[in-house]
C-alpha cells in the first residue's frame, strides 16, 4: 500500500500537468497567430522548455533550503501570477511577452518535476518504481484536462483562448489546497553537512550514464517530435483543431497509462530490458510516421511515442536513485533534469524550424541516430551486468 503523500503528489503532478500539455498543444498555434514569421511559431512551446532547464537548479536550491511543501505551495502562487501575465500577453497580442510567460512558466514545470523523486523519498527503495509509476498516473488526467481547457475557454472572452488561461489558473488554486496536505519525508540540510562525494566521481558510474542517457534520450525524441506534431497537422497539412486535439491527448494518455502496469512489467522484464523496448517502440514510431500524413499515421505514431517515452523515463528515474546517497541527491537530481531538460530545449527549438523548412520527414529521420546511440548504451548496459 502506498502512502497518502504518493497520491498526493498524484493529483498535484495531474494539476501541473495541465499546464505543461496545455502550452504543447495551445503554444504553437498561438505563436502562429502572433509570431512574426511561421519559422517562430514553436518558440513558444520551446521557450517553456528552456525556462524549465533554467529553473531546475534554483528550484532544487530552494527545496534544499526550505522544504519541499514550501516550495510547492508557493509556486501554485507564482504561476497563477504568470497566468494573469500570459492573459495580458494575449488581450495585447504581443507575441514577445507571450513567450516570456511560457519561458516563465518553466519553473511550474521544473517544480513538477520533482513530484517523482519526492514521492521516492515517501516509499521504500524496493517502492521507487511503483511510487515513480503512481504520480505519473496523474498524467493520465492532465492528458484530459489540458486540451478540453483550452477548447473549452477558448471563446469565453472576447479575445480568444484568454478564458482558457482562466480556467487554467483555476488548477492551480486546486493543487494549492491538494499540496497543502502533503507532509515531505526529508529534512532540509544544514550547509555544514557535507554534501558527499564529487559529481565527477558520481557521473561515472554505470547506473548514472544509463539512468540519464535512458531519461535525456526518451525526453528530447518525445518533446521533438510531439511539438513539431501540431504544426505538421494543423498548419500545414489542415487537420482541424479537433484531430489534433485527439491526437495529442491520445500521445499524453500513452505516455502514462502504462505507469498503471509498470511494476508488473518491470518484474517481468527488468528495467534493463523494459528501456530497449522503449527504444524499440520510438523506431516502429518513426516508421509508421513516415509512411504517410493519414490521420491514422498521426495517432498511431503518437502512441507508440507516448509509450516509448514511459518506459525510457520511468525506467531512468527508477534508476537514478541508486547512484547517490541521501545527502547527495539534490545535487544529483539537479544535474539529471538540468541535462535533460536542456537537450530538450534545444530539441524543442529546432523542432518548429526543422518542420517549416525541411517537413515533416526530415523531422523524424533526424532522431533515427540518437534512438541508434541509446540502443547500443542498453546493450552495453546488459553485457556488462551479465
Amino acid at each position: 500500500m502506498l502512502p497518502r503523500n504518493v497520491w498526493l503528489l498524484t493529483g498535484g503532478l495531474a494539476l501541473f500537468m495541465s499546464l505543461s500539455v496545455f502550452v504543447i498543444f495551445l503554444g504553437g498555434i498561438i505563436g502562429q497567430n502572433l509570431a512574426p514569421t511561421d519559422s517562430l511559431s514553436t518558440l513558444p512551446v520551446a521557450l517553456l522548455v528552456v525556462g524549465t532547464a533554467s529553473g531546475i537548479i534554483p528550484i532544487n536550491r530552494i527545496m534544499s533550503r526550505f522544504g519541499r511543501r514550501r516550495t510547492f505551495l508557493g509556486v501554485c502562487i507564482y504561476t497563477v501570477g504568470i497566468i494573469s501575465l500570459a492573459i495580458l500577453a494575449l488581450t495585447s497580442q504581443s507575441f514577445y511577452l507571450f513567450c516570456t510567460t511560457t519561458f516563465l512558466f518553466g519553473i511550474t514545470i521544473a517544480t513538477m518535476n520533482q513530484f517523482r523523486f519526492a514521492a521516492i523519498e515517501s516509499v521504500d527503495q524496493t517502492l521507487s518504481a511503483t511510487a515513480t509509476s503512481a504520480v505519473l498516473i496523474g498524467g493520465l488526467i492532465s492528458a484530459y484536462l489540458g486540451p478540453e481547457i483550452a477548447l473549452l475557454g477558448q471563446d469565453l472572452a472576447s479575445v480568444q483562448f484568454v478564458g482558457s488561461f482562466a480556467l487554467l489558473s483555476l488548477c492551480f488554486v486546486l493543487a494549492f489546497i491538494l499540496l497543502w496536505f502533503y507532509q515531505p519525508n526529508h529534512i532540509s540540510t544544514p550547509t555544514h553537512v557535507s554534501s558527499g562525494r564529487s559529481l565527477r566521481n558520481i557521473i561515472k558510474q554505470p547506473v548514472f550514464i544509463i539512468a540519464i542517457s535512458s531519461a535525456a534520450i526518451g525526453y528530447v525524441v518525445m518533446s521533438y517530435l510531439m511539438t513539431a506534431t501540431p504544426m505538421s497537422m494543423h498548419v500545414i497539412d489542415g487537420f482541424s483543431l479537433a484531430h489534433t486535439k485527439f491526437v495529442i491527448q491520445s500521445h499524453v494518455i500513452a505516455m502514462f497509462l502504462p505507469s498503471l502496469f509498470t511494476p508488473w512489467i518491470v518484474r517481468l522484464m527488468g528495467l534493463s530490458k523494459m528501456m530497449i523496448v522503449g527504444v524499440l517502440l520510438y523506431f516502429i514510431c518513426v516508421g509508421i510516421a513516415l509512411s504517410g500524413h493519414a490521420l491514422n499515421n498521426y495517432w498511431i505514431a503518437l502512441i507508440l511515442l507516448g509509450l516509448g517515452w514511459n518506459f525510457l523515463f520511468i525506467g531512468g528515474t527508477s534508476l537514478l536513485p541508486q547512484s547517490y546517497s541521501n545527502t547527495e541527491k539534490f545535487k544529483v537530481q539537479s544535474v539529471n533534469d538540468f541535462l535533460i531538460f536542456s537537450l530538450q530545449a534545444i530539441a524543442s527549438l529546432s523542432a518548429g524550424w526543422f518542420v517549416f523548412n525541411y517537413g515533416w520527414e526530415v523531422v523524424l529521420l533526424s532522431v533515427v541516430p540518437l534512438l541508434i546511440a541509446q540502443l547500443l548504451i542498453l546493450l552495453w548496459w546488459l553485457r556488462i551486468k551479465a
